[in-house]
């Protein structure tokens, strides 16, 4: 099967729109390039039709080449959309190949995922996890799913919400808003445990303010806890300051929760 490419235009770019496309741009003078294309086309086999290779003859391509800034070859190149979105330089090894390609390839879960992103940004936490779910059951290492699926479960199953994070280390880049979710599930139990909590004139208030993280009720919850800031920074541990940080993080810098209330949160903190 030959995977030399006459027409670019047709079999990369406008072919990566249904399929990803990784592009080995070589030349026949090139050693580390006759080393790495039967690497390539083996992989290329057995990909199932996650993605196809294309192969592009620098030498016979010269201004294509140029268009592609290729100024060392072996160079490699993965177009999805029409669009580069990863590449390397050099002949490396299947097994390196493989994790170029399992981090630079596309989730088939990706249109989902985003989703399940909008509906859980306009609070329809159901239907996210009925749309998670199945993700998370086929691709259990899909560590995006499993926060998704966390946060929408943080009313309805803060226990589970936890246990679903338990894979997703410090390393991550997911940790950030794990940890935020992890803090949230915790207080989204205080309601049911409420001995968990030192006994203080403000222990009421502080589990009004966990019950508000358990309805979804963010405004109210960050009520609740700038008030307790502004009178014992210390209760539960910096409990307070550890939930409005947790809101803040989980809803983005530009929410407008986050916008009406860090000013407040911030005097509160400094007091």
């Amino acid at each position: 099967m030959s995977y030399e490419v006459n027409d670019f235009e047709t079999q990369v770019l406008q072919r990566s729109k249904q399929i990803p496309v990784l592009v080995d741009f070589w030349a026949p003078w090139c050693a580390p390039c006759r080393a790495l294309g039967p690497v390539l086309e083996s992989m290329a086999k057995q990909a199932n039709w996650r993605w196809e290779l294309a192969k592009v003859n620098t030498e016979e391509n010269q201004e294509l080449a140029a268009a592609f800034n290729i100024a060392s070859i072996p160079a490699v190149k993965l177009f999805v959309n029409g669009e580069v979105v990863d590449e390397f330089v050099g002949a490396l090894s299947e097994r390196e190949i493989h994790r170029f390609i399992e981090k630079a390839l596309p989730l088939p879960s990706a249109k989902q995922l985003a989703e399940a992103q909008g509906l859980l940004n306009e609070g329809a936490t159901a239907s996210a996890a009925k749309l998670l779910e199945p993700i998370v059951s086929s691709e259990p290492g899909n560590l995006e799913a499993r926060v998704l699926l966390a946060q929408a479960l943080l009313s309805s199953a803060p226990e589970r919400a936890a246990t679903l994070l338990e894979p997703v280390g410090p390393n991550s880049e997911h940790a950030d808003k794990a940890n935020a979710i992890r803090t949230l599930a915790r207080l989204a139990r205080l309601p049911s445990h409420p001995a968990a909590l030192p006994a203080a004139n403000i222990r009421e208030r502080y589990l009004a303010g966990a019950a508000a993280v358990q309805a979804g009720d963010f405004a109210t919850a960050l009520t609740a806890f700038i008030e307790i800031l502004e009178r014992d920074k210390q209760y539960d541990n910096g409990g307070a300051k550890e939930a409005c940080k947790a809101i803040f993080q989980l809803l983005g810098a530009r929410h407008p929760l986050v916008e009406r209330f860090f000013r407040a949160f911030s005097g509160a903190l400094h007091s």
